[in-house]
């Protein structure tokens, strides 16, 4: 029964007094020197493309790390880049991979990236397992990234390839039609306007690319969040409708199906995420998988007066060694 009852993170530094200044602050002011990737691009059967960043020990490894971002980030984002550095330093190399679109170019076909899009990290996954390099390799995802892995495990269950693990997922919006509903609430009105000003952006971009195709026009019935993924999101990811996007997206129906120890970690105070990301009665009774709720941390955050790294940071890197350990004695 791995709910973890009592969290190591029990105190958030004073002056982020709130969930909110607790989620933004980090977010714009957090800062990770030292890391130096190297880009590789993989051209995929569809005709698109991936880049990925590489961040390599200076001694040769049989360990990774493939961090997946969230919503509208990149490899470059402060979480994805602090939980690289420590990694590295503690002798494994780290894929950092770019969701379609957020590279910093845009990707060539019509449909671009979602929170259930597990095709593209398979793809990511089997190119790290053909380097015939490394024996353990561990998935870890923040927010969009959370679910993305942890749908990719549930859905794969023990057919992921013998190198993978185990996952920590952060920050997860495991049920996305409740997480949708939320963007909507007016505490939530910052998060709604950085992510939709974002990706109606990017809707323009896609629509002068294919002309025709999207009606830009149509922005004019947004009246909620629903209404986007409804006229946007799902038709140019190939679904049906907007419920039909989180029905196959979100997470919370896969997790019965994960064989590998994963960590999910969502904070009680978390801004973005409703009472369904919480699974607590699967995780009760899962062999797999492990629920830890802090009190406090906010979304992504986590933050340790005075540190480098977040305490989410550390506390992968925690539960991937145990995991390590583990399996070191069975």
């Amino acid at each position: 029964m791995p709910l973890i009852k009592k969290s190591s993170y029990t105190k958030r530094p004073f002056y982020l007094c709130s969930r909110h200044l607790e989620t933004i602050i980090p977010s714009i002011f957090r800062k990770i020197e030292g890391i130096k990737y190297k880009r590789e691009r993989l051209e995929l059967s569809d005709g698109d493309f991936l880049d990925i960043d590489w961040s390599k020990t200076t001694n040769s490894t049989n360990r990774l790390v493939i961090v997946t971002h969230g919503l509208e980030g990149n490899s470059d984002r402060h979480y994805v880049k602090g939980t690289v550095k420590l990694f590295n330093e503690n002798g494994w190399d780290a894929l950092a991979w770019n969701c379609r679109s957020c590279s910093g170019e845009m990707n060539r076909n019509l449909r671009m990236y979602h929170h259930g899009d597990i095709e593209d990290i398979q793809t990511v996954i089997e190119h790290a397992v053909l380097q015939k390099q490394y024996e353990s390799i561990h998935l870890i995802g923040f927010s969009m990234g959370g679910n993305i892995t942890l749908k990719y495990l549930g859905v794969n269950g023990d057919t992921v390839p013998t190198q993978i693990k185990g996952g920590v997922a952060i920050s997860a919006p495991c049920d996305l039609t409740s997480s949708a509903a939320l963007l909507d609430e007016r505490k939530s009105y910052f998060y709604k306007r950085k992510f939709y000003t974002k990706l109606t952006e990017k809707m323009r971009l896609k629509a002068a690319q294919f002309p025709g195709v999207i009606d830009m026009n149509r922005l004019s019935e947004v009246k909620c969040w629903r209404d986007f993924d409804e006229l946007f999101s799902a038709p140019v990811n190939g679904f049906e409708s907007a419920q039909d996007f989180y029905d196959q997206a979100s997470s919370i129906n896969y997790l019965a199906g994960i064989q590998r120890p994963t960590l999910l970690i969502n904070a009680l105070n978390d801004p973005i995420l409703t009472p369904a990301c919480y699974p607590t009665k699967i995780a009760s009774t899962h062999r797999y998988l492990y629920l830890e709720t802090p009190k406090k941390g906010g979304h992504v955050a986590f933050m340790l007066a005075g540190e480098e790294y977040a305490w989410m940071d550390l506390r992968a890197l925690e539960f991937i060694n145990e995991i390590g350990n583990y399996s070191a004695s069975t």
